[in-house]
């Protein structure tokens, strides 16, 4: 009886996957664009996009807080929240921006793909969960994949004199958004996705907006 419920359910999340995954591997190409046809720089760029995302997580929160009203955050809570959103997402995106000033867009994708390897090792080492021996294999082969990729790209880009400090922007970007998602992993199950997910990307807003203005100051 559960093999017919448990099909269609693993089919919907692998499409679901799949989708996110096109969609998320897209955003680089629209920067990329978006930095050729206007002239801004990575912080403008920034966050004019959170700007327009702002309306989205100020009705979804709105939301979120009349139907678990009763459910309030502790304080310990909150400042995880906040701070997953502002050190997560708030910097990996800037430093994802900078760095996408730099290099391409496929170059910034091959290396921001690490960030789940990151949240791997993140979760072993800090909150000292098991690695089984098929995650280690599968860090070795993504590892070693990419540095062949990479190996490629050095050799097609000779002529950019910031491919490697690019390049090391989103390796950071990379590693800060596996912390974000380590974190997340470990504050979602407590508050819930929805909440986590509005409460963290006004933080990051937040943060991205007073960065400018502190710029602009």
């Amino acid at each position: 009886m559960t093999l017919p419920i448990k099909e269609p359910i693993t089919l919907i999340g692998f499409l679901f996957a799949f989708i996110g995954a096109i969609l998320f591997s897209t955003k680089a190409i629209m920067v990329k664009l978006a930095f050729a046809r206007l002239n801004v720089d990575a912080l403008t760029l920034l966050s004019i996009r959170m700007i327009f995302s702002l309306p989205f997580y100020l009705v979804t929160a709105f939301i979120v807080s009349r139907n678990e009203a009763g459910k309030r955050l502790t304080s310990r809570q909150w400042m995880a929240t906040i701070l997953l959103g502002l050190f997560g997402y708030y910097l990996s995106s800037l430093l994802d921006f900078i760095g996408l000033q730099y290099i391409s867009a496929g170059l910034e994708r091959l290396i921001l793909f690490l960030y789940p390897t990151f949240a791997v090792l993140i979760s072993t080492f800090v909150f000292r969960q098991k690695m089984y021996r098929n995650q280690v294999l599968a860090l070795v082969l993504t590892y070693l994949g990419i540095g062949i990729a990479y190996y490629g790209e050095l050799r097609i880009d000779v002529g950019n004199p910031n491919l490697y400090w690019g390049s090391f922007l989103i390796f950071l970007c990379a590693l800060t958004y596996g912390m974000y998602i380590a974190g997340s992993g470990k504050i979602i199950p407590l508050i819930g996705a929805t909440r986590f997910t509005a409460y963290a990307m006004l933080s990051s807003t937040f943060g991205v907006l007073v960065h400018y203005g502190l710029r602009g100051a």
